[in-house]
């Protein structure tokens, strides 16, 4: 990992949560499989974060995060990850690996405004 704190800026297309990341090569690159769900929660403060917001991310705690996603299973070349304190479950695909080195055992994440 080269950086302990990373950021993107997901939005909406075509009424899913995507983010573009020239840096590592990924255009429109979907959440799914109960990330959006997550996000939803995580942007429900935030006005009109359908056209895009800042997501700060880490594999260590850092001052501020709302959520602490912690890892349960590898499954498809990805892994699931579980919000314990909303009771939610969340799969991240292989595009994780584009900013981790390794699977983390936590992320910490925090939505902003732009």
């Amino acid at each position: 990992m080269s950086n302990a704190m990373m950021v993107i800026f997901p939005y909406q297309h075509q009424s899913t949560w995507v983010f573009d990341d020239d840096r590592v090569g990924l255009i429109h690159e979907p959440f799914v499989s109960g990330i959006p769900q997550m996000i939803d929660i995580l942007v429900q403060d935030i006005p009109n974060a359908d056209k895009g917001f800042k997501l700060l991310f880490s594999g260590n705690p850092f001052p501020g995060y709302q959520a602490e996603l912690v890892f349960v299973k590898q499954e498809y070349g990805g892994n699931w990850y579980r919000w314990q304190d909303k009771n939610m479950e969340g799969w991240l695909c292989p595009a994780l690996f584009k900013y981790f080195n390794q699977t983390p055992n936590q992320i910490y994440c925090k939505a902003e405004k732009l």
